[in-house]
């Protein structure tokens, strides 16, 4: 117990001084670090963000016409409904994520659900989700990063919609590694069995609509993963909200 007392301790420690460190950050542009008084500049925010292109409503990879589906989902229907997200997950916008997710920088995470939001408004037949619920990270990866990085985009883009955030109704059930460190062969095996929905939110769920927040989203086998756990617990439907989208290779 005293272990894990002291664990939660340094953990929590580590948020402390982690966001302490993001809030005396100088003004400067996260992209070109030009300063400014925002967190993107609007030169960059014009060059690089807002550009709708057409997607896939399933999984929103890109597509290169005006089809709804793409042919990997025509194949094989995924465990989730529907998949907004902000960006392509490509240089150089990628550096909100990897800044935010290992360096730590906990002001762009605002920044990222605005962009997610507004990437949302511009989806005319959207589905209003009931509740939103982040990807939850192991005890020891949360340990040692300090917080999640879903979890400090879902808050503010909870604010934004009006809904509920509910971050304990996922479950990690195991360890897994980082997806982008696995064979595309094996991730899917690489999260067999991963989540689970917690015993307490399950009369929650029945029939409900539930919004999946996470930073990146590449195979989809993680949101995919943590879908079937909602929907194997009673969710009606499942919609992911990822800010940026690896573009298929």
């Amino acid at each position: 117990m005293r272990n894990a007392a002291r664990s939660s301790l340094d953990a929590a420690w580590q948020a402390l001084k982690l966001r302490l460190g993001a809030c005396l950050l100088p003004a400067q542009c996260a992209l070109c670090g030009m300063g400014c008084a925002e967190v993107l500049c609007p030169p960059c925010r014009a060059q690089y963000l807002g550009q709708l292109r057409p997607r896939c409503r399933l999984c929103a990879n890109p597509l290169d016409d005006a089809a709804k589906l793409c042919g990997r989902c025509l194949r094989q229907r995924p465990a989730y409904d529907a998949t907004i997200t902000a960006f392509d997950y490509a240089a150089p916008v990628d550096q909100l994520l990897l800044q935010l997710k290992f360096g730590a920088r906990l002001a762009l995470a605002p920044l990222l659900a605005q962009l997610l939001y507004v990437a949302i408004q511009q989806q005319s037949d959207w589905e209003r989700p009931q509740l939103l619920c982040p990807v939850p990270l192991g005890p020891a990866r949360l340990a040692e990063r300090g917080f999640n990085q879903a979890l400090e985009i879902a808050r503010p883009l909870a604010r934004l919609l009006q809904l509920p955030l509910q971050p304990r109704l996922a479950l990690r059930l195991r360890e897994t590694r980082a997806q982008s460190g696995v064979a595309p062969q094996e991730r899917q095996a690489n999260l067999a069995h991963a989540f689970a929905i917690a015993p307490d939110y399950v009369a929650l769920l029945q029939g409900c609509h539930v919004g999946i927040v996470d930073d990146v989203m590449s195979s989809g086998h993680t949101v995919n993963a943590l879908a079937a756990a909602c929907k194997g617990a009673g969710a009606g439907k499942v919609s992911i909200l990822a800010v940026a989208r690896t573009p298929p290779r």
